[in-house]
């Protein structure tokens, strides 16, 4: 099991206009996928721009244990050799995913199709998170789960040795585990088929095709989608670029946005449609992000240029969630900063990431001076222009309380200190200095 670090507190104070030109560190997502389906392919796969935090590394320790040829080649380049679909070898010790819930959840579907058993563990904050809704539709498929009453961290999965191919409808957006059956379903014989009431991310279906599986997806009601993939295809290793991660993209910019006179680029920044709420809700607050030089490269992507700008309350509805659900706890800052009252609906999902983000949002808040309340699973931030600061934020081990105390600090009227910033490191290792250099006075 992973061992937490000596706790690193920090203290944030109002900083010099933010400014310059920075690229935030390779999407977690798309990092995480890269070196699964690199493991799972025949041949090498070459990456470019890995974020190399600590989840991200987990994982690449992960697929090297389950046979996969993994070796860093230079800064953020990797190359993976893989074992093709359904060809991991057991293990020879737990897998250790330390903080991560993405990592550990898509291997748990990739190895549910492969007939060996794996121990999966974690830190403290992922033995603590429910793995039960992952494991539901993998048992269908054939796997078996043994230890951690089958709800939690550490337990053993038994992969399938006769996957079988199902339709599957997940019980609420989760990219998470969409993938972890589709994942599953590469080694299933015949069609497999995920149903969703509202999209999720798409970078699995996205990526498959890229490695070359038969993945298609069509349009169900107002917001769902069918994905549909034929098993057992010649997964062969591509060349992947991995862009910028808006949900690491979202602290600077947030920061930009409410420190006077910042004027900061940000470059590479994903932008699919279905990871962008946070970029839509700040625009109708009155924040001002131009996107330049927009392209194409396996997902979209664009420059984002970023000032400082007068911020209003707004209610942000319930089916944008899946778009931003990383990203509510830094809008919770920027919603501090606005005027008026910004209601953010239909949060129940963050009661189940690295801790309850939830009750911890509110109360970063609430310790620096700002007005806030959770009426069910919605979270009302009464924004007066200001954040007087001055308060001690908790962060229970999770790295986004950690950047969206960092960057309130930024812009409030007092100091606003953190008790611990080490699991920063888990998706933005360079997240300190990188402000820093951006004008950040953290100390």
């Amino acid at each position: 099991m992973s061992q937490s670090s000596e706790p690193i507190p920090l203290e944030a104070r109002g900083s010099s206009p933010l400014t310059g030109k920075i690229r935030v560190p390779g999407d977690k997502s798309i990092s995480h996928r890269a070196l699964i389906l690199g493991a799972l392919a025949v041949g090498e796969t070459r990456i470019t721009g890995l974020l190399e935090g600590e989840d991200v590394l987990n994982t690449a320790k992960a697929m090297a244990a389950l046979g996969a040829r993994v070796e860093r080649t230079g800064e953020g380049a990797w190359s993976v050799h893989g074992v093709g679909v359904g060809g991991f070898h057991a293990p020879d010790a737990p897998l250790d995913f330390g903080n991560s819930g993405t990592g550990c959840r898509l291997a748990m579907g990739a190895v549910a199709g492969s007939p060996i058993a794996a121990t999966f563990d974690g830190d403290a904050s992922l033995r603590s998170r429910p793995m039960r809704r992952i494991l539901d539709p993998l048992e269908l498929m054939g796997a078996m789960v043994s230890g951690g009453d089958g709800k939690r961290l550490p337990l053993t999965l038994t992969g399938a040795k006769d996957p079988i191919p199902m339709t599957y409808r997940t019980p609420v957006a989760s990219a998470q585990i969409k993938s972890a059956v589709l994942l599953a379903g590469l080694s299933a014989p015949g069609v497999t088929t995920v149903l969703e009431t509202e999209a999720s991310r798409d970078h699995t279906e996205r990526m498959l095709k890229q490695f070359g599986a038969e993945i298609s997806v069509e349009e169900e009601g107002d917001h769902g989608r069918r994905i549909i993939l034929n098993g057992q295809p010649e997964l062969h290793g591509v060349s992947v670029a991995v862009p910028a991660d808006p949900s690491s993209a979202a602290f600077p910019l947030v920061a930009a946005l409410i420190v006077p006179d910042s004027d900061l680029t940000l470059t590479d920044v994903m932008t699919n449609p279905l990871r962008t709420g946070l970029f839509t809700t700040l625009r109708d607050m009155g924040a001002s992000i131009e996107e330049n030089d927009v392209r194409e490269a396996g997902e979209p992507m664009a420059n984002l240029r970023v000032r400082a700008s007068k911020l209003r309350g707004v209610t942000v509805p319930p089916e944008r969630a899946p778009s931003m659900i990383d990203e509510y706890l830094v809008l919770a800052v920027a919603a501090a900063f606005a005027e008026g009252s910004t209601r953010m609906r239909g949060l129940q999902e963050l009661r189940v990431k690295e801790s309850d983000r939830l009750e911890a949002t509110a109360d970063m808040l609430r310790v620096n001076g700002v007005k806030v309340e959770i009426s069910g699973d919605d979270l009302i931030v009464h924004g007066e222009g200001f954040v007087p600061g001055g308060g001690l934020v908790k962060t229970h081990m999770d790295h986004r309380i950690a950047m969206s105390a960092l960057v309130m600090g930024c812009a409030s009227e007092a100091p606003v200190r953190v008790d611990d910033t080490a699991f920063i490191a888990t998706s933005f290792p360079d997240f300190i200095p990188m402000m820093r250099r951006a004008g950040a006075d953290f100390s």
